[in-house]
């Protein structure tokens, strides 16, 4: 039995997305051009002041989160294994006149071609399902942080894994993947058809990974809403701009935030 190339099949699929995204009112990149930032709240009021620090993004996308961090004064690496997103980042590098270093890789193999140390590491909305080992991952942020910095992620909550789109029961909740879709991309279901692998981890899972790689966790918080219309035709938007469930009856966690220091 052949081994499928997980890295590589999802890298086909996120250049293929890529330009989808950039084409898109989600990510509305003329508006950010124009100063808008792409960061939430959340990570903001969280994460605070950033002014001087050094900040590695992970799975950063086309970079609009990496240079709002760079806006707000960070001095930002953003690094995703999408050859498109990448140059995309590098273009909005350009336009914007916001510098920041873009480097494509998976990230496993980040430490053959950076040698440095962060004061911060940040990850967010949409990174562990791509995630192929958790505790690889967790290395990697520990090799990266410097003593005394921020492990920050913000994330969709492991919960909602047992949920399909449509809002269905589907998956169970302790079993890791790797699950093949198809179902296309959250700025549009119907568009970027294509297959990807997806991996699912459990709260558990994210903190003892970070935690035995001596990791001290400041703090997880839980959220009922989400940033994107995560399960259509369940949503809508509340007066903040925030996805949340129609039937208020039903009270899941849709998001979390985790704080680590080294």
């Amino acid at each position: 039995m052949l081994v499928k190339d997980y890295a590589a099949i999802n890298r086909k699929w996120w250049n293929n997305a890529t330009p989808a995204h950039a084409g898109s009112k989600f990510y509305d990149i003329p508006r950010f051009i124009k100063g808008k930032t792409s960061l939430q709240s959340i990570e903001i009021d969280e994460l605070g002041k950033v002014r001087g620090k050094t900040l590695l993004h992970l799975l950063c996308h086309f970079g609009m989160d990496t240079l709002s961090w760079a806006r707000k004064g960070a001095i930002t690496t953003g690094v995703d294994i999408s050859d498109s997103s990448i140059r995309l980042a590098k273009k909005l590098s350009r336009q914007t006149g916001i510098p920041s270093t873009f480097i494509c890789s998976d990230i496993y193999e980040l430490p053959k071609i950076l040698d440095k140390k962060f004061d911060i590491i940040f990850a967010s909305y949409g990174v562990l399902l791509w995630l192929s080992n958790i505790k690889k991952f967790a290395e990697i942020i520990n090799n990266f942080l410097c003593d005394g910095g921020i492990f920050y992620i913000v994330e969709v909550h492991p919960f909602t894994n047992i949920l399909s789109y449509d809002f269905k029961l589907l998956y169970k909740y302790f079993d890791r993947g790797p699950d093949m879709d198809d179902s296309g991309t959250y700025i549009d279901w119907e568009k970027a058809k294509g297959v990807t692998y997806e991996w699912r981890y459990t709260i558990g899972d994210v903190i003892n990974a970070l935690v035995n790689n001596g990791l001290k966790i400041e703090y997880m918080h839980e959220f009922p809403f989400s940033m994107y219309d995560q399960f259509p035709g369940f949503m809508e938007k509340n007066k903040k701009g925030q996805y949340v469930l129609k039937n208020k009856k039903i009270q899941i966690p849709l998001l979390f935030s985790l704080k680590a220091t080294k």
